[in-house]
């Protein structure tokens, strides 16, 4: 297994997320890898949480990547949450990135959900399928 294009693929995303222009006509520069401290956007995307399974093979190392894409607002309801979430999954889905290690073999949409949190916070994660592969 390798993990070591794992950096390279969260610099890849997160700046096709920061770059696509339908994307930051929405929420401007509150795209973050980490929110900020301090008080935040009322509306904002964030990368979360990943999880890894080798895909390494005779031919070399590889992996599969679940990455989060996560939106969070604080407006009432669902609507402008599920407008950015569009954005981003059209951003991403099926995305040719260049990593600064290794490649990106394919990116898709894997699966969403819409939910309400504490403090009237709305939120849509969505869940992306990487695979890469160790040049």
């Amino acid at each position: 297994m390798s993990y070591a294009m794992s950096a390279a693929l969260q610099q890849a995303v997160y700046e096709r997320l920061t770059t696509d222009p339908v994307l930051t006509g929405l929420v401007g520069d509150a795209v973050f890898d980490a929110p900020p401290a301090g008080p935040l956007p009322e509306l904002f995307l964030t990368l979360g949480a990943e999880r890894v399974r080798d895909a390494s093979d005779g031919s070399g190392h590889g992996a599969w990547h679940d990455l989060v894409v996560a939106v969070v607002t604080g407006t009432a309801g669902f609507r402008s949450a599920k407008e950015v979430a569009a954005a981003a999954s059209d951003a991403l889905n099926g995305a040719d990135l260049t990593l600064s290690r290794g490649r990106l073999v394919s990116l898709r949409f894997i699966k969403a959900e819409a939910r309400r949190e504490r403090r009237g916070l709305r939120r849509v994660e969505m869940i992306f399928r990487a695979r890469v592969e160790d040049d």
